[in-house]
């Protein structure tokens, strides 16, 4: 049951007399990632040259993953893989939590600007190997000088931008559906049903969207900008 009470984490569990808790984000996104690493623990358990079962459902999975961001970023960065894999995943599992009554954890601003930062990190780091410290800071200058605050500042931007979008999306979402059926349960009252029943019937095309589709199209978006953004800072000059 979608809901406007609960548009912030709630809290949980508290610790040190109440001033330190453990909201439903955090107890969601480590359940996410536990039925991650188990599934990856019991797929990979028992390898058999001619896959069945788990196993042939992960490296799907994996062989699907690592085509797609070769094709994407190139060859030189198939590396990247691995974590763009696991964080297409997460998003994806943490993105839907809606289908299920529970608050998405990427409503939580903390978590959208967590994972931004993560990607915001993996990009320096990535710009960094790939020209060395010096050149990593020469590009910012790259072709004119003045162009270095500016730089600085989309830099500094891109994170920012890339969480308030996740979050903003799948908050918005979160919250046309709390209306909607929050407005519908009031007119099945007001049509003298003590059932309200037009919840099942009207919404069915929202949750579509906003429970399915949307939670799909925010984890491709976030994980094809940071894809796009490594991909960037991994240039030199002959591939420009």
């Amino acid at each position: 049951m979608h809901s406007t009470e609960h548009l912030g984490p709630r809290k949980i569990i508290g610790f040190f007399d109440g001033t330190v808790f453990i909201t439903e984000t955090v107890l969601l996104a480590l359940i996410i990632a536990a039925v991650m690493i188990i599934f990856a623990l019991l797929s990979a358990r028992k390898l058999e040259r001619e896959p069945k079962g788990l196993q042939l459902i992960a490296e799907i999975i994996v062989s699907t993953i690592y085509n797609f961001t070769t094709r994407t970023m190139g060859e030189k960065n198939k590396k990247f893989a691995p974590y763009i894999g696991t964080l297409f995943i997460f998003l994806l599992l943490a993105n839907s939590a809606g289908l299920f009554g529970f608050r998405p954890v990427t409503a939580d601003v903390n978590t959208a600007f967590a994972l931004s930062i993560i990607t915001f990190c993996l990009i320096q780091a990535s710009s960094m190997k790939s020209k060395g410290i010096k050149g990593h800071i020469k590009h910012y200058g790259d072709p004119y000088p003045f162009m270095f605050p500016i730089k600085i500042i989309e830099d500094v931007a891109f994170p920012i931008s890339l969480a308030f979008r996740l979050f903003g999306n799948i908050t918005g979402g979160m919250i046309v559906m709390a209306l909607a059926f929050q407005g519908l349960e009031s007119l099945s009252r007001n049509l003298g049903s003590k059932i309200p029943f037009l919840q099942f019937l009207i919404p069915l095309p929202l949750n579509l969207f906003f429970d399915v589709f949307e939670p799909i199209l925010q984890a491709f978006i976030f994980t094809m900008l940071t894809m796009s953004f490594v991909t960037m800072a991994t240039m030199g000059h002959e591939d420009h």
